[in-house]
């Protein structure tokens, strides 16, 4: 399947934001418009971010109205950079509807707000170090209509 590439709402794609101070937040903001169809199995990139970013629970995704017919999902993982990781395509979140327009939070499971980025990895037992690629997956059904989805992942460095 084809990867889509979102726009980042900041000044260079593909960089991860320098460690700064410490609890000071950061964000990962991007947004993917779709102008037809995506099928399932379809991916967007969001960004990146580092392997020991603390996601925090104001993180959002937002989505348009995608589908006409069907239940397209969509899943947000995190994915290997030089294979620090087993890359998890659902570490975040999974199964977003994005069959009706969507305001939901980021990270599925609430107990999981604060965790490093690397303990979302499942059977992830330490930092390996460097960073993720922050993913989603367009899951059960093709989307049918165009619209943007955007991504709104804040976390801190510690």
């Amino acid at each position: 399947m084809a990867d889509y590439p979102a726009t980042q709402k900041r000044s260079a794609d593909n960089l991860v934001v320098g460690m700064g101070d410490a609890y000071s937040v950061k964000n990962l903001t991007a947004t993917y418009t779709a102008t037809g169809a995506l099928a399932s199995g379809s991916t967007i990139t969001f960004g990146r971010i580092p392997s020991n970013a603390r996601i925090l629970g104001a993180s959002r995704i937002y989505t348009a109205d995608l589908a006409t017919s069907g239940s397209p999902t969509l899943d947000i993982g995190l994915i290997a950079v030089n294979g620090n990781i087993t890359s998890d395509p659902d570490a975040i979140n999974d199964g977003i509807a994005i069959s009706t327009a969507t305001d939901a939070a980021a990270i599925k499971t609430f107990s999981n707000i604060g965790l490093p980025a690397w303990d979302f990895v499942a059977s992830q037992t330490s930092d390996p170090g460097g960073e993720f690629i922050v993913r989603g997956v367009v899951k059960d059904a093709a989307t049918t209509t165009s619209g943007a989805i955007t991504l709104d992942l804040y976390y801190i460095v510690d």
